[in-house]
């Protein structure tokens, strides 16, 4: 296998590793059920009066907000239609496998856990380097058309969807909090060790633009075409 081939091969298990961990680690912080990033808060709101599964309702919100990168001029990219899919079926996959949890001190750590965990796949389908998730994507959009910052308009659209997810009945507490403050250093971290380099090209460190600030999604992730070029947005959403 040429060098070209195995670059590709590796972007492509990266990615799809990434997002099914991903997938996983929003099922434990479900499962600890000690609140959620705002974004699942929205997805966990809406389960509660469609019937469907968390998993299908992941999978429905994210195709709706990619619809609105058509206005945006936003281009999807592999790991953009991948991230709808593939953490939608992850997360129903594990939810099915991790049983409901009893106890505050099992809770704490498997919310602890699904944070890490979070953060290690966030750096594995980012650095893969296949576009971004839908709701970074929308984020990203909305920065270029208004010339707002990254701040504020990651802000705005996240206290909207987790002041909508709460009124819906979704699950806001300490893992709400604990997720925004740990998230970003975690795919600080992550994120350099896992960045596939362009071919021919030495890989660039990963350093917090000014105006950086995360909220969720990890999640769903700011994925963009180029690692050292999202990490104003680059934490994911909740499945981004």
């Amino acid at each position: 296998m040429n060098s070209g081939a195995a670059v590709m091969t590796r972007r492509l298990v990266q990615l799809y590793v990434g997002l099914t961990l991903y997938g996983a680690s929003m099922a434990l912080q479900i499962r600890a059920a000690l609140g959620l990033d705002p974004w699942d808060v929205f997805h966990q709101g809406l389960t509660r009066h469609v019937g469907l599964s968390f998993g299908t309702v992941t999978m429905i919100v994210g195709a709706a907000v990619l619809l609105l990168w058509i206005p945006l001029r936003q281009r999807p990219g592999l790991g953009t239609v991948s991230n709808v899919f593939v953490i939608g079926l992850s997360v129903d996959a594990a939810l099915s496998l991790i049983p409901t949890l009893h106890g505050l001190p099992l809770r704490i750590a498997v919310l602890a856990a699904g944070i890490v965990l979070n953060g290690i796949a966030g750096g594995l389908y980012i650095g893969a380097r296949f576009g971004p998730g839908p709701r970074d994507g929308l984020m990203t959009g909305f920065c270029r058309r208004t010339g707002r910052s990254v701040r504020l308009v990651r802000t705005t659209i996240e206290i909207t969807v987790l002041v909508v997810g709460l009124l819906m009945g979704g699950s806001v507490g300490v893992g709400t909090v604990a997720y925004a403050l740990a998230i970003g250093p975690l795919v600080q971290v992550f994120l350099p060790l896992f960045t596939v380099a362009e071919r021919g090209a030495a890989a660039e460190p990963v350093a917090p633009a000014p105006q950086a600030a995360h909220g969720s999604q990890a999640a769903h992730g700011s994925q963009a075409e180029q690692a050292p070029q999202v990490t104003q947005a680059c934490e994911p959403a909740a499945a981004g």
